[in-house]
């Protein structure tokens, strides 16, 4: 593959992750969360969208698979070490920290499904 092919796939699966964040904040919302950040990005690393409902905090993963096994499997253990590190980093800077309860949770976009949200998810 030549440099300008490998830099459309780029781009393609680039757009192709921002539709499924939007679908998954659009879910979210849809089920009562407020969505405090979109790409939050730390030193450590990057979380897809917080979300907020009530004292709740949900870092959430998104991930744009064929089907929700695929999805779940492509959250690595690093990339949940990373996702920890700046929940921590988050959750620190709020007003209120104290009283915030906080999980990790991942989303799956499917082709023409719903996004899955499966809460706790690690």
């Amino acid at each position: 593959m030549n440099a300008a092919g490998g830099t459309e796939r780029k781009r393609r699966l680039e757009r192709k992750g921002r539709r499924a964040e939007w679908l998954a904040a659009l879910a979210l919302t849809l089920r009562g969360y407020r969505i405090a950040a979109l790409r939050y990005r730390t030193r450590a690393g990057e979380i897809d969208i917080v979300a907020r409902k009530g004292d709740l905090i949900a870092f959430v993963e998104v991930k744009a698979r064929r089907d929700l096994a695929s999805g779940v499997d492509a959250v690595s253990h690093s990339a949940q070490r990373r996702i920890r590190d700046a929940g921590s980093t988050f959750i620190s800077e709020q007003k209120d920290s104290a009283q915030l309860s906080w999980r990790f949770d991942i989303v799956v976009v499917s082709p023409w499904r719903w996004p899955v949200h499966l809460k706790d998810a690690f």
